[in-house]
């Protein structure tokens, strides 16, 4: 595309901005959305709703009345998204410090959140102190030397002088920051992206990029237009009121003072009225008008963007047109951390909505941040973003369904670390009982073999906890996929097992003194009333037991004698309701032992023989 084609304006939008660290914020209709760029290269967006309420609505579309409301909600939106982009921006940061330690304890508040109060604060009071005390200030003391000056017009022409100078020596100087010449590359950025879509272009970075960075909404016009007006009004006012007359100094200077404060809503308003009057017109008058604030966008509050500032000043422009466009699209938010305890709450609503265990919210938060699951209520704590994204991340998975383990991708059986995903059945608490009765069991020199091995953690935590003994393990199971996972958990807990690819006993040869076995054994039936998470994702093979659930408890009954030892033992998970049937195969036994679970059914079955 060439220069010319841009020149000229084919649509227009209502769509503003201002730019963030690392970033640009675009304000639409209805929505504001701010694209960030984190120290990964990533573009992250925050997509938000205006959500005014019913009266600042109302008074936005009343003449002179709206850009008071408007100046009021920028700057406390513009400030609040400044500090959210900053969290963004810098991504991982040291530990907390003892003050934000000591907010979260004791008032659970986020010290960002101080913070962005304090800097709105300190902002007003900035500016009050430039362009309202000082310059009166300096005007006071001029006339204190010159009592003839007081009243005239001179003295009046020198309070707009002082405003003027302390302006442009204001933008002047904090040009000499980089941080802030590389915001004035976002707003650059900004400018060339509204031009660009005005001039009926295609968002594209090149076709950004040959756009002109000024534009005549700009703030940076507002705040001039706004200043000479103050200097007018102001001037008009004190020359009205008589403050020149007032004989104490101290008073003057006050009332001065209050005078501009009382006034800066009107002044607001009328400088937003004539910034959108100018807007509307391109000819040569409106040009003179607009020169100052073109002239100021050029020297001071814009600089050329690169490529990256140009793609995320897109990406803020794209998601405030979707957002808009969509009155039902869902907001989204950067993930910049918090304190713990009201995150981990909105966390276990929000799954408590879909329906899945608040122990899964806690699992995540006590992982991610390195904590005892039992010690997240025991004391607060500041999240950081690098935990806050993990922490997201692992939520929206498994918002999808996903088993907690599988996205982890590893859980802890008794004192086994142990790696899970869908090629295997996820260890429960339940078959703990089983590991921890089989270690108690075996003794010096046994052989022990472990059927429908899956993840191969009960073997591992004999091998493992009976060491010692010198025990010879051997772990089958009929899926080669589960053999290999096994193997690779076999090796990370540096344990030896001989590992069989078997349909049960089909290939498997000698005699052992114990036998484990958790085989499938929910019927088939009951296989489609599972919970999403089994059903869609753990393995089928390892799940349906046949009709009854029965089906590989009876051939374990025909097949063992040939396997098991004399005074062997033979330890059994067993499905609910099922323990009764289960010993009824097993005839030739000397005795058998049933075992509850933490929830009182009958879980685990000792046959000996």
């Amino acid at each position: 595309m060439t220069q010319k084609s841009n020149n000229k304006r084919v649509k227009c939008t209502s769509i503003g901005g201002q730019a963030v660290m690392e970033g640009v914020m675009m304000q639409g209709a209805t929505s504001y959305c701010t694209a960030v760029r984190d120290p990964e290269g990533e573009i992250q967006v925050e997509r938000l709703r205006l959500n005014r309420s019913p009266a600042a609505a109302k008074a936005s579309k009343i003449p002179f009345v709206r850009g008071v409301v408007n100046m009021f909600s920028s700057l406390v939106r513009g400030m609040k998204t400044l500090m959210r982009s900053a969290q963004v921006a810098v991504g991982d940061e040291e530990e907390p410090g003892r003050v934000e330690r000591w907010l979260a304890e004791k008032f659970k508040v986020d010290i960002m959140e101080v913070a962005t109060t304090i800097s709105a604060i300190l902002g007003v009071a900035l500016a009050i102190a430039l362009f309202m005390i000082l310059p009166n200030l300096a005007v006071g003391g001029i006339t204190g030397l010159a009592p003839a000056l007081a009243g005239t017009v001179w003295e009046y022409l020198l309070l707009g002088l002082f405003k003027l100078v302390i302006f442009l020596a204001y933008l002047g100087l904090i040009l000499l920051l980089a941080d802030i010449r590389r915001l004035y590359g976002y707003h650059g950025a900004e400018h060339k992206t509204i031009n660009c879509y005005e001039r009926g272009l295609p968002l594209t970075p090149e076709n950004v990029a040959s756009c002109s960075r000024i534009h005549d909404r700009c703030g940076t016009s507002f705040l001039f237009i706004v200043l000479i007006i103050n200097i007018a009004i102001i001037s008009v006012v004190y020359w009205a009121v008589g403050v020149h007359h007032i004989a104490n100094g101290a008073l003057r200077f006050l009332a001065r003072l209050g005078i501009e404060i009382v006034l800066l809503p009107v002044i607001a308003g009328v400088g937003y009225e004539i910034l959108k009057l100018l807007a509307k017109f391109h000819g040569p008058v409106s040009l003179v008008l607009k020169s100052p604030g073109i002239l100021l966008q050029k020297v001071f509050t814009t600089r050329e963007p690169d490529t990256d500032m140009i793609e995320v000043a897109i990406a803020a422009f794209n998601a405030t047109m979707e957002m808009d466009a969509d009155p039902e699209m869902e907001e989204t938010h950067f993930v910049i951390g918090g304190i713990l305890s009201p995150m981990l709450e909105e966390t276990k609503k929000l799954f408590a909505e879909r329906d899945i265990d608040g122990s899964d919210a806690e699992w995540i938060y006590s992982i991610v941040l390195g904590l005892p699951r039992s010690a997240l209520g025991e004391r607060e704590r500041v999240i950081k973003p690098s935990e806050a994204r993990r922490i997201e991340d692992i939520v929206a998975a498994r918002l999808k369904g996903r088993p907690l383990w599988y996205i982890i991708g590893d859980t802890q059986f008794y004192d086994c670390k142990i790696k899970v995903d869908e090629r295997v059945l996820i260890p429960r608490p339940e078959t703990e009982l089983l590991a921890d009765h089989a270690v108690k069991t075996v003794e010096e020199g046994d052989k022990v073999l472990d059927l429908c091995t899956g993840s191969g953690c009960i073997a591992i935590a004999i091998a493992k906890h009976a060491a010692a003994k010198r025990v010879q393990v051997t772990a089958s199971d009929v899926s080669d996929a589960a053999i290999m996972l096994a193997a690779e958990n076999a090796a990370l807990n540096g344990v030896e097992i001989n590992f069989v690819q078997s349909d049960l006993f089909s290939k498997i040869h000698g005699r052992f003194n114990l036998i484990t076995c958790n085989p499938p054994y929910i019927k088939t039936a009951e296989l489609a009333s599972l919970q999403r998470e089994v059903r869609e994702y753990e393995p089928r093979i390892a799940l349906d037991g046949g009709e009854d659930g029965l089906d590989f408890y009876r051939r374990l009954a025909r097949e063992i004698p040939r396997y098991i030892a004399k005074g062997g033992m033979l330890i059994l998970e067993v499905g609910e309701d099922e323990a009764d049937d289960v010993l009824k195969l097993f005839e030739k036994r000397d005795y058998a032992m049933v075992v509850k679970d933490f929830a009182g059914v009958d879980r685990i079955l000792k046959i000996a023989f």
